[in-house]
């Protein structure tokens, strides 16, 4: 059996008798740019890929994913302490990322997405003509 030391247990089991079980605590998340890539990481340890839905509407996408409880319904709890429920997060992405091509993984307990930038916001070269000579310079 497992046991702990924590005077406040007590409390915790009645304000959750009382209050119902805690609101699951927001996605966290990592974002950084990769080369001509954004990566974004969302922790969601425990959560059955089918229950992870994304979609995109104009610059906004969802992330929602759901986390069920691993007990059989009527089984006595001891401790639940692990978040169950609805988990859900918005990102609000620029207009220089190409929705369209947004690539999805999970493993291991992480959510990975590949947003490219869109071609039209990577830097180019502008080819200049005129005169006797012709130059790149970039744009």
């Amino acid at each position: 059996m497992l046991m702990r030391s924590d005077p406040f247990r007590e409390f915790d089991r009645l304000a959750q008798q009382v209050f119902g079980p805690a609101r699951p605590g927001a996605m966290a998340m990592d974002a950084y740019r990769s080369g001509d890539d954004f990566i974004v990481h969302f922790d969601l340890p425990g959560v059955d890929p089918e229950t992870i839905d994304l979609d995109v509407e104009r610059n906004v996408l969802n992330v929602r994913a759901e986390r069920r409880s691993p007990a059989p319904e009527g089984a006595e709890l001891i401790v639940a302490e692990r978040p169950t429920g609805t988990f859900t997060r918005q990102l609000f992405l620029g207009e220089t990322l190409d929705t369209d091509r947004i690539d999805a993984s999970y493993e291991a307990g992480v959510l990975t997405l590949r947003i490219p930038v869109a071609e039209q916001a990577k830097p180019r070269k502008i080819q200049i003509t005129g005169g006797s000579d012709r130059r790149q310079l970039s744009g």
